[in-house]
């Protein structure tokens, strides 16, 4: 029994990471749309619970001239797919709660991941109150990577333990999971910065509408180089770190695979980093490229995680 509700309780889990890593990919294409505004009012929509599809159906007091059906469906459906996420966490709570109250490793995980989703709920709706501004979009993005992290731990942690004890860990593996989690802050610092570019030009784009979107990045050229440079610091480390697996694990082929992954993501992230560089931010580049950086993410954990695995209490 003991094994099935850990099987049922990683599964979901796993189902609930992957919904949230939909919803960061949808919320990045809510901000590259330039819908976080398409529903004005928060948590109803034009002042409905379902969004009107034309301007004939604006309430009283709306302004016709904001109404954009496309950028508020897509910001409304950025809202239900939060909402369904919210019920899948606490799902996962329940389940944590009800079989697996002895084990930290999984319930203190999805206790943070619910408490925090509720915040991120909670601060969604003053982002769209504040008018989008960019520290709090940020913050609601940095969140959004915390709980799935805390998630895609829960999700380790119930598998392995159906796998049974592990020995423990020996120097070159402690010394492996440290090099992983100083190149994930490394990765949070870059994407940190990422958020203070796409900042700086949204200030500047409304202050200069007229400015050409040529011009964006050069708006805001000391960030923007900034961010380059952490860019090409992260990449150095990710190769580093698989560099590391490849030759000092040879043996390891879970290792050496999502470390691979990393670096694989990693060269797509320079690839998609130069497109919007040199062909003015097309809006599906940024999409694609906070994705790579959610995933880069959620691959070096794993190694971590991998690497630390053996040194973990059942």
């Amino acid at each position: 029994m003991s094994t099935r509700r850990l099987q049922t309780f990683a599964r979901l889990a796993l189902a609930t990471t992957l919904a949230t890593y939909l919803l960061i990919l949808v919320g990045a294409l809510v901000r590259a749309s330039g819908a976080g505004l398409g529903c004005p009012d928060w948590p109803m929509c034009y002042g409905r619970w379902i969004p009107p599809t034309s301007v004939s159906q604006l309430p009283a007091g709306y302004d016709p001239a904001s109404f954009n059906a496309i950028l508020t469906w897509t910001e409304y459906t950025n809202r239900l797919l939060g909402v369904s996420i919210g019920l899948l966490i606490t799902a996962t709570l329940v389940a944590a709660l009800r079989w697996h109250r002895s084990r930290p490793a999984i319930l203190w995980p999805s206790v943070g991941a619910f408490l925090l989703v509720g915040f991120e709920g909670w601060l969604g709706g003053q982002v769209v109150r504040s008018g989008l501004q960019a520290w709090m979009i940020s913050a609601h993005l940095l969140l959004a990577l915390i709980i799935v992290t805390l998630l895609l731990y829960a999700t380790f942690v119930a598998y392995r333990l159906q796998r049974g004890a592990t020995t423990a860990p020996d120097a070159a593996h402690q010394r492996l999971t440290w090099m992983a989690g100083g190149t994930i802050a490394l990765l949070l610092v870059q994407v940190w910065l990422g958020t203070l570019v796409r900042g700086g030009i949204e200030e500047t784009v409304s202050l200069s509408p007229e400015l050409a979107r040529a011009q964006w990045l050069a708006s805001v050229s000391t960030l923007d180089q900034v961010h380059r440079a952490s860019a090409a610091i992260v990449a150095l480390a990710v190769v580093s770190l698989m560099l590391q697996v490849r030759t000092r694990f040879t043996e390891e082929v879970r290792l050496i695979r999502w470390s691979t992954t990393a670096a694989l993501l990693v060269a797509a992230q320079v690839i998609v980093g130069m497109v919007l560089g040199r062909m003015a931010l097309p809006p599906g580049a940024q999409v694609l490229h906070l994705s790579l950086a959610s995933l880069l993410l959620g691959a070096l954990v794993v190694v971590a995680l991998l690497a630390w695995d053996s040194s973990t209490e059942n």
